[in-house]
Formats: C-alpha cells, sequence, structure tokens
C-alpha cells in the first residue's frame, strides 16, 4: 500500500507518499480501506519529531479516517467484512445496513490502509458523505471526552472555546448549542468570527483587538463562564482563571502559548476552580473505546438529525500532505481540512 511516511523531522516537506507494507490486524482489530483522513495539529507535531505515535500504533501519520472495513480479527464480532453494521443505538432511532466506517486511530491515517481496534470504530452518520465523516472522530472523541464527560458542561452554562473557528472549535459551538449552552469563542479575524457566529456562537470576541476576559465578565454581569475548552495554555493561564465563574472547570488541551506560566493561585481557592489538562491519542485502547461508545450514544444522534455539521475548509489529495501541512499551519482555514486517499 502507500503512505504519507515521514522522513525526518523538518517541515511540511518531509512528508513523502511511499510504497510501505501492509499493517497486519490483531485479534481485536479491524482493518479499514482507507477514503479519507484529516489533518490536525498533532500531525504537524509529530512530522517535526515532538509528538511520536504510542507504542504499537502505526508510525504514519493521520488520527482519523474513514472508509470501509477489508478484514476484522477473531475477537471481532461488533462489525464485518464490508461494513454491514446495523445501529440500533440512536434516540432517534432508524435501523439498516451501514457500509462505511469512520475511526479514531493512534495513527496511521495518512494511508491506504489502517489497523484499528474495533472499539474505536463508528458508522458514518446518516446523510454524511464518506469523506466529510473523516473530519468527525477526533473532534468529537476530544470535545465529547473534556468538555462533557470531565467538565461536565451542562444545559444553561456558559461555554468559552479559545479558537473558535478550529476543527475542534467549530465543532464544540455546534455540539454545545445544540445542548442548550451559552457559547463564547475566540478568533483572530472579522471573517472567522462571522463563521462562528454562523455557527450559532453567542458572543464572539476578537482575541487580537479585545481583551476577552473583559468581554466575558461584560457579558456575564461580572460572573466569568462556567467551562473552558484552551489550546494555548501558559500565555492564557491566569486570563482563563479570571474568565471562570464560581466552580468554574478549565480544560487544556493545547500548549500553542507556551507551556510554562506563572499563576496566582488564591483564584483557585477563593473561586473552587478546577483546572485539568488531558490528551487524547495516549490513552489506552480500553478508554478510547469508552468515549468512543459515549460519542456514538451521545453525539451521533444530533449528526444524524442535522443539529451538527461538518465543516471542512479543503479538501487535498493525499500526495499534497504537505500542502495541507502548510495551510492548517497558517491558521487561515476554518474548521477541517481534509486528505483524500481513494
Amino acid at each position: 500500500m502507500k503512505a504519507i511516511v515521514i522522513t525526518g523531522g523538518g517541515g511540511p516537506e518531509v512528508l513523502q507518499l511511499q510504497d510501505v507494507e501492509d499493517p497486519k490486524i490483531k485479534d481485536d482489530e479491524v482493518l479499514i480501506r482507507i477514503a479519507a483522513t484529516a489533518v490536525n495539529r498533532a500531525d504537524t507535531l509529530q512530522r517535526q519529531g515532538k509528538h511520536p505515535p504510542p507504542k504499537g500504533d502505526s508510525p504514519y501519520p493521520g488520527l482519523e479516517c474513514s472508509g470501509t472495513i477489508e478484514a476484522i480479527g477473531s475477537n471481532v464480532h461488533s462489525w464485518k467484512v464490508g461494513d454491514q453494521a446495523i445501529i440500533l443505538k440512536f434516540d432517534v432511532r432508524f435501523e439498516g445496513l451501514f457500509e462505511q466506517v469512520c475511526a479514531l486511530v493512534g495513527g496511521g491515517g495518512y494511508a491506504e490502509k489502517v489497523a484499528v481496534p474495533a472499539g474505536q470504530v463508528l458508522p458514518v452518520p446518516p446523510g454524511v458523505s464518506l469523506q466529510d465523516a473523516a473530519g468527525f472522530p477526533e473532534v468529537a472523541c476530544t470535545v465529547w471526552s473534556t468538555v462533557f464527560m470531565t467538565s461536565r458542561l451542562t444545559k444553561g452554562e456558559t461555554f468559552l472555546i479559545h479558537g473558535g473557528s478550529s476543527g475542534i472549535g467549530t465543532f464544540a459551538i455546534q455540539l454545545a448549542k445544540h445542548l442548550g449552552v451559552k457559547v463564547f469563542i475566540t478568533a483572530g479575524s472579522e471573517e472567522k468570527l462571522t463563521a462562528c457566529k454562523n455557527l450559532g456562537a453567542d458572543v464572539c470576541i476578537n482575541y487580537k483587538t479585545e481583551d476577552f476576559v473583559a468581554r466575558v465578565k461584560e457579558e456575564t454581569g461580572g460572573k466569568g463562564v462556567d467551562v473552558i475548552l484552551d489550546n494555548i495554555g501558559g500565555s492564557y493561564l491566569q486570563r482563563n482563571l479570571e474568565s471562570l465563574n464560581f466552580d468554574g472547570r478549565l480544560f487544556i488541551i493545547g500548549f500553542m502559548g507556551g507551556t510554562v506560566t506563572e499563576i496566582n493561585l488564591s483564584s483557585l481557592l477563593i473561586k473552587r476552580l478546577t483546572v485539568q489538562a488531558a490528551g487524547l491519542r495516549s490513552r489506552n485502547p480500553e478508554n478510547k473505546a469508552n468515549i468512543v461508545s459515549e460519542v456514538e450514544k451521545n453525539v451521533w444522534p444530533a449528526i444524524a438529525s442535522g443539529k451538527i455539521k461538518p465543516v471542512v475548509y479543503k479538501s487535498f489529495p493525499l500526495e499534497e500532505a504537505g500542502e495541507a501541512h502548510l495551510l492548517i499551519e497558517s491558521s487561515k482555514h476554518v474548521g477541517k481540512i481534509i486528505l483524500l486517499v481513494q
């Protein structure tokens, strides 16, 4: 098969399409023939040598994919070759044969085939194209596991998303609005603010021209928001704490603003704040399978009913993965960037 190989740590030019061996599946895995994958910032870090795949996962980049099942391990009973899976779990119930899947993977999405633990595979939601579905697993699992399973954002609360125009941000806006949450976002251009507003964001803040702490306080009557999803890290930590309501929860999923900072701990004590951080890629298969199961139960019905739609900025053929990396690193996009494999 063909796959994008990282030939050495560096810029997008180190991504090369090469012939490699087909993956071999374990007893609890399925083999997916990939139709599309999506580009994530973690892929750019892996390309630079800063974010290696978990032990035992594919060395090739790509944390999600869509396609069809080509083979199954001896212990797999939830899927069949050709992907004939009957799904009866949705709140809005429907029955039928699904011949297409998408999956959360630890690596290997930038390839023609990938071996995936069966518990990390999802049916492509009805009404979503096979190509667009490639952009759902990573964002859905990240947002649901951090904001809802851990920080327990609930209906009637307020929620601030930094980087609202990102793949995670555009998904989180839609999911939170669907669940009855007031959504605040930050973004760096009027075009991105407009895109977020069109997706349902209630308060859109240009972080280049406004102090987001002051704006949050103004919009909440001085209280602050209940939950913040942050991909900036160090440079935003103190300001995030100042933006939280009593019993507020901050979840950090990235460090674009650095990993080292100094904060005043008194706000944590006075306002009973919670600060948490976690990645998705490094979790063990059992943990990922639990998240995927919760996503299928709680998020997939909203996609199936059209409440959450894919936001795809641009698609590239697999061999142009380097161009896709240049685009995501430019931060000019809104939503997801897709690589078409077949």
